[in-house]
């Protein structure tokens, strides 16, 4: 415990004091870094608190901290390298990203050649394979090349190229178009000139431009032949114009019901693919992105009287608001919805605008 023979042999190093002069009274603070282990370090500082005289005066010593310098350090090491990784990966690594995604692209790009003499945006495998996938544009044929399908021709316009037609004639084809009403009218367009084997659709609203690889395999995988395909839209015609005309029955009386705010609201709501949800009072509660409304309807919202969406209305739609015991759905128009509640009535933009 001699303090002297300590500091000679390094087991404590230089002991720093620090000095308050206070109303007559010496306060101070004693720093002794120690380089002995945890035991022996404890046995000085028990040691120095019994410490009751410095010279001639009284004094009373007190340990108030014990500090394991060497942790502290160790979790300034360890907080200063998660600083810098991640200062790193911000600045860094979205770069070798970019250099790794400019890179494909190039090779994508690279892959997408001119077929016919309309120079139609295609992959290189369109002679060789015996399945063709006719796309809308461009964009759709880099996207199924980004993912391994090379055997992909752009119909490239509202026309349908003469290309595309000889190609029908002796390649199996599937007409692979996005999941809205461009897509319906691209898929008119070719069943009146092309032979379609069959017809891929991208999910509700989306389009084949966007589609990850895993939902592209997908909606490939459940094609339909086209005769069934469109048998079936034929039926889904014949079935929402029916579900329509029992909606009509209701608007004339629901017409008056509807303030003329929210009619004018309905026609700056195009466009904008918003939905507004109200109270039995007209006054709006929410506004929220399509996208979101059925999760919305689902957890957040407890009951709501009317339901307006810049949006096509849909079977989880319409079950989405009943089960919040709403009377008013209206959307810009009416889709695969079948099975309608009595208590809901369904309106489309065209019902209500006469437009």
């Amino acid at each position: 415990l001699d303090l002297r023979e300590l500091r000679k042999s390094g087991r404590i190093g230089r002991i720093d004091v620090k000095l308050e002069n206070k109303s007559g009274r010496i306060r101070g603070t004693i720093i002794i870094p120690s380089n002995l282990d945890r035991a022996e370090t404890a046995l000085i500082a028990a040691a120095i608190e019994i410490v009751d005289k410095v010279g001639p005066y009284s004094a009373k010593v007190k340990v108030f901290r014990i500090e394991d310098v060497r942790a502290e350090k160790r979790k300034k090491i360890i907080e200063r390298a998660k600083e810098i990784l991640r200062k790193w990966s911000k600045e860094e690594m979205p770069e070798t990203r970019e250099l790794t995604e400019e890179v494909l692209k190039a090779i994508r790009e690279a892959e997408v050649i001119k077929y016919g003499p309309e120079g139609l945006s295609a992959g290189p495998d369109v002679d060789r394979a015996d399945t063709v996938i006719i796309v809308e544009g461009r964009a759709d044929v880099v996207n199924l090349l980004k993912h391994g399908y090379k055997n992909v021709i752009a119909v490239g316009g509202a026309t349908v190229p003469k290309t595309i037609v000889e190609l029908s004639k002796k390649k199996t084809t599937i007409a692979f178009v996005d999941g809205d009403r461009g897509g319906e009218l691209i898929l008119k367009n070719l069943a009146s000139a092309v032979d379609i084997d069959y017809v891929a659709r991208a999910p509700p609203g989306r389009e084949v431009e966007e589609l990850t690889g895993k939902e592209i395999a997908k909606c490939l995988r459940n094609k339909l032949p086209a005769e069934e395909y469109f048998e079936s839209i034929s039926k889904e015609k014949a079935s929402t114009e029916k579900v329509r005309e029992e909606a009509m029955t209701e608007v004339e009386a629901l017409e008056v019901k509807i303030p003329d705010h929210i009619i004018k609201n309905i026609e700056s709501l195009k466009g904008t693919l918003l939905a507004r949800i109200y109270n039995d009072k007209w006054e709006l509660v929410k506004e929220v992105p399509v996208r979101d409304l059925v999760s919305l309807l689902k957890e957040e919202i407890d009951s709501v009287y009317a339901v307006i969406f810049d949006g096509i209305i849909t079977q989880r739609i319409v079950d989405a608001a009943y089960s919040k015991d709403a009377k008013i759905l209206v959307g810009a128009r009416i889709g695969d919805a079948t099975r309608i509640p009595e208590k809901l009535v369904i309106l489309s933009y065209k019902d209500i605008l006469g437009q």
